[in-house]
Formats: structure tokens, sequence, C-alpha cells
């Protein structure tokens, strides 16, 4: 499978919920928002962890529908981050804080560019 990298950086194949979702296993889905949950101390149910990756117009996971990351790529028209004009934006370095692997991964495809 390819790998989808998601418009701040993360590999929407790699999520727990992407491949939750593709699996099509609800007990799949119920574990990954239970350990959400417990994570990020708030409710989090598995209709909020179906997810086909930020990408795609079709499901998308309750984070991924409300990311400014996502809007803004969307409407930039980028294939990811690491191909807008204003890389390194305030939005992404915050955001960096938080996964660093998101980060490294814009910036081996900013080598390519």
């Amino acid at each position: 499978m390819d790998r989808m990298i998601a418009y701040c950086g993360l590999v929407c194949t790699e999520c727990p919920a992407y491949v939750a979702t593709q699996s099509g296993e609800a007990a799949a889905l119920q574990r990954v928002a239970e350990m959400w949950s417990q994570q990020f101390n708030e409710t989090i149910t598995a209709d909020d962890c179906v997810c086909d990756g930020c990408l795609t117009t079709t499901r998308l996971g309750s984070y991924c529908r409300v990311c400014e990351i996502r809007a803004c790529g969307v409407q930039r028209v980028v294939v990811n981050c690491a191909y807008c004009d204003d890389y390194g934006c305030e939005k992404l370095t915050k955001f960096w804080a938080f996964a660093p692997e998101a980060k490294a991964t814009l910036e081996g495809i900013r080598v390519g560019l």
C-alpha cells in the first residue's frame, strides 16, 4: 500500500484510526477510541475514529474534519504542506511541537522538490 502523507506530515496510512477503518473491524475502532480517550483525556467514540485519511473527501475522523492545517492545505490546493509557499507557517510549527515526526516527513519531501 502506498503511504498517504497528510497535509501536516503525519502518515495517514500508519494512523491507528485509518488502519482500523480499513480493516472494517468495529472492535479495532473501539480499541482506538479507548486508547485516544485515555491519551487525550476526553471522550472519543469509535465513530469519531472512522477515517479514510485526510487527503480524501469521504470519511474523515472527527479531528481531521476540523483540522486547521488540513483546511488550509485544501484551500491552497497543495499535495501537502511541503509544497506550500508558506511552508513552516505558525500552524505547522505549533503542531510540530507535538509531532516532530511530521516535520521530519515534510522536510524529507522538500529535499526532493
